[in-house]
């Protein structure tokens, strides 16, 4: 009995050791196996265990108490008792820290775990944050894309507009010089029918005066 409390005293220590030291990837491994324990049927073996041992605790703590209650009667205690004494001792003293290391491990186990669900919820956070923080610099660069090709193209409007107030004020002048001309042809033909006009006058005197010369 007293071996095999040593040997679970010794296990619960090193898994308590390796729950709280991070060596290689056996803290993992350890959680993992937890993990199982308490699936299924585990919590309830784990019960079972537990309550029989502090039965026997109490047991043990009893036989104590009667051992040191004969020896108080008798004056002194004979060298069985003392013998069974320091043997219930001994296994009282292990199985309470046994227990003791047992609840130790199913605390940190239960504190790991969330410690590593907190982690988790923490590295999906800080992707999303990333990947938003990414959206944003892609949005900020479209931005300043648009702002660069909004402003080249008020450029390009503003040119146009230039290029279409030239042509405007040319079309303007050539429209002046078009009024200048049609008003210059107008004055032409005016004196081109004056011209004629004066062409028939003559040309009727010049046969009157012949036709006065052929009479005479």
């Amino acid at each position: 009995m007293i071996q095999l409390l040593f040997l679970v005293l010794f296990v619960e220590a090193v898994v308590a050791f390796l729950m709280l030291v991070k060596i290689g990837p056996l803290r993992e491994l350890v959680i993992k196996s937890l993990d199982q324990v308490k699936v299924g049927k585990g919590p309830a073996t784990v019960r079972t265990i537990a309550g029989t041992m502090s039965v026997i605790l109490l047991s043990s703590l009893m036989s104590i108490v009667k051992i040191q209650n004969k020896g108080a009667k008798l004056g002194t205690m004979s060298p069985m008792d003392q013998v069974l004494w320091r043997t219930h001792l001994l296994e009282a003293s292990l199985m309470g820290f046994t227990l003791f290391l047992g609840f130790l491990i199913d605390r940190i186990h239960h504190y790991l775990r969330k410690l590593i669900d907190v982690r988790s919820k923490i590295g999906a956070s800080k992707e999303e944050f990333e990947k938003l923080e990414k959206e944003k610099q892609q949005l900020k660069e479209k931005q300043e894309k648009s702002s660069k090709e909004r402003t080249t193209l008020q450029n390009k409007m503003s040119k146009l507009s230039e290029a279409v107030k030239k042509l405007k004020s040319e079309s303007e002048g050539k429209d002046k010089k078009v009024e200048t001309a049609e008003a210059h042809v107008v004055g032409l033909q005016k004196q081109a029918a004056e011209l004629l006009l004066e062409y028939d006058r003559l040309l009727e005197e010049n046969q009157n005066l012949q036709t006065q010369a052929f009479r005479r």
